[in-house]
């Protein structure tokens, strides 16, 4: 099967959506099916796009079905089309693809069978409208609350976020939503063939087992007990609702992550540990090494480092909005509470510090509870949902 990824980010960039379309893109490959990538490029593989957007024949050898130029992504398991772009004002973390005749272009010389739009909203209500002119199903896999984003950035904006959201997956054969939160959102906003699809975690990487001595005496040379939190620090996460657990006797708040919000954050929180951004297996020994994981934001229609955390062994705070009802069940794998309400947070994590034991168990339960839900096991599920969009279009046709 020949698969169009079209995103909204990819890595170097480091959030939900980039990570979901990688692990997307190794799934298929180890599947034997063909993927090919359209993303913005970052500043980073913008830079890196200069002197490989035509590589020597010694480096790359196109298909001869492709014409698009395409950037060598050194991580990335399949050929990678990188999209000019800008920064989003305010936010340059966050890069905005410019139009381009790549997206259409890139389609019909990959022969799609099937366009992946992940988190549309730019870069991929195009895909979805190059998509409907050569024909091709498209499968648009809702990722992003942008509705709660306008809220937080513009204190509007929610009814034009939602139109244009309703707009791009109304025109998907099929939108496949990460919980039964995000389900239950898009319905109330009218977007027709929702299904559900969670997301994979890497049970390997993150385990009980990485668990490090050491990186906890650097991190709480007292022995405090250790409250995590990893992600964006940007408004909409909503850091500053751990400034309360930082003057608990015997708790240090250690921040993973960066963002616009961090010199703020670092007045907020006074005491904490800033650790900048980490990833893959010295963020999983990081994770492994909390006593708490706190994750504050309420906007997350799935929070992937909720389950990063489980897969841990370590118990949950989170708020009781969004991905986390689905993922934590209070009161066996952590504690959720109301959100923007920064006492309950620090209520829940006083009651943790204090129970040793129940952090054990729910820890526990907690890796237990993930231990099926590997990237190969929901990667099966969205090849069926791609079988199941072709057979829809195949009987139409018939």
């Amino acid at each position: 099967m020949r698969v169009v990824i079209v995103t909204e980010s990819f890595p170097p960039d480091v959030n939900g959506v980039a990570h979901c379309a990688l692990q997307t893109a190794r799934h298929l490959v180890a599947r034997g099916h063909d993927p090919l990538v359209i993303a913005p490029a970052s500043s980073a593989a913008a830079s890196a796009a200069a002197g490989a957007t035509s590589p020597s024949p010694a480096s790359f050898s196109p298909s001869p079905r492709t014409t698009s130029p395409r950037t060598i992504d050194s991580d990335a398991p399949c050929p990678v089309v990188r999209i000019p772009s800008l920064p989003l004002p305010g936010y340059p973390q966050v890069r905005v693809a410019l139009p381009s005749r790549r997206v259409a272009a890139t389609l019909a010389a990959h022969r799609a069978d099937v366009v992946h739009l992940a988190g549309p909203f730019v870069l991929g209500v195009r895909g979805m409208a190059a998509a409907a002119r050569l024909g091709i199903p498209a499968v648009a896999v809702y990722q992003t609350d942008l509705a709660g984003y306008a809220r937080t950035y513009m204190g509007a904006g929610e009814a034009a976020a939602w139109r244009r959201l309703r707009a791009v997956h109304s025109a998907a054969d099929r939108t496949l939503a990460p919980s039964s939160a995000a389900m239950k959102d898009l319905a109330e906003h009218r977007v027709p063939r929702v299904r559900l699809w969670p997301r994979g975690v890497d049970t390997v990487r993150f385990r009980p087992e990485l668990r490090d001595d050491e990186l906890r005496r650097r991190l709480a040379p007292n022995g405090e007990t250790i409250v995590g939190y990893v992600g964006r620090l940007a408004p909409e996460k909503h850091v500053e609702l751990l400034s309360g657990a930082c003057g608990l006797p015997g708790v240090r708040v250690v921040v993973v992550g960066d963002g616009p919000s961090e010199p703020s954050l670092r007045a907020t929180l006074p005491g904490a540990v800033f650790l900048g951004r980490r990833t893959g297996d010295e963020l999983a020994r990081i994770f492994a090494s909390f006593d708490v994981f706190a994750h504050t934001g309420p906007y997350e229609t799935f929070c992937q480092t909720v389950q990063e955390a489980m897969a841990s062994g370590i118990p949950v705070v989170a708020p009781a909005a969004g991905g986390p009802l689905d993922l934590v069940d209070h009161g066996r794998t952590g504690l959720l509470v109301p959100p923007h309400d920064a006492r309950a947070v620090t209520g829940a994590i006083r009651d943790l510090q204090a129970a040793p034991e129940l952090r054990a168990s729910y820890g526990r339960t907690a890796r237990a509870t993930v231990e099926g839900r590997t990237w190969a096991a929901v990667g099966d599920q969205l090849l069926d949902h791609y079988a199941e969009v072709l057979g829809e279009r195949t009987a139409v046709v018939a």
